[in-house]
């Protein structure tokens, strides 16, 4: 495993669950600056995608980007990543063209490969000249943004499924 100065990381993180966890700060074992990006930051500009068409769904991107920024920088500083070795910023993945404009091109861009979506990112990243690297594939996920927010919609216990911070996240946001 290499280290790398910056890397940077993304995810739609519709909450943030145990297994974003363990990418990010996968992640962050392999760089000095791990540069976080946030996918659909603006429910306005989402293209369909077509190796997974529900991820630009409404009811696929209930909470917000300032939300899930809060979810990363809790999750991140919880685990004992300090602040100054991470970034959040947005990250407009369905225009690939935008990337350069919300992260460094410099870096190395960090994936995980579950199925034929992650597949499609590592091309584009390729295809636009980012240095990739996967870090894993795997076939079996066992927890998903979409078994969370099932969980939260049906009114089942769903904190065991995500880190404290988050869930403190969610809980204010039901609240306030």
């Amino acid at each position: 495993m290499s280290r790398h100065p910056v890397a940077v990381i993304h995810g739609r993180f519709q909450p943030l669950h145990w297994g974003h966890l363990e990418y990010l700060l996968a992640g962050a074992e392999r760089a000095d600056l791990l540069v976080v990006g946030i996918t659909n930051p603006d429910p306005t500009l989402i293209a369909v995608e077509q190796t997974d068409p529900l991820r630009g769904l409404p009811e696929s991107n209930p909470f917000t980007y300032y939300e899930r920024y809060l979810m990363v920088e809790g999750a991140l500083r919880e685990a004992g990543v300090t602040a100054d070795r991470f970034r959040i910023v947005p990250f407009p993945h369905s225009f690939p063209e935008r990337l350069a404009y919300y992260a460094p091109h410099r870096a190395v861009y960090l994936l995980t490969v579950y199925d034929e979506w992650g597949d499609t990112k590592v091309e584009r990243f390729r295809r636009l000249g980012l240095t990739t690297e996967v870090m894993w594939r795997r076939t079996d996920k066992p927890i998903s943004g979409s078994r969370v927010r099932a969980a939260i919609a049906a009114g089942h216990d769903w904190t065991d499924l995500v880190p404290p911070a988050v869930a403190r996240v969610i809980e204010e946001r039901d609240h306030g």
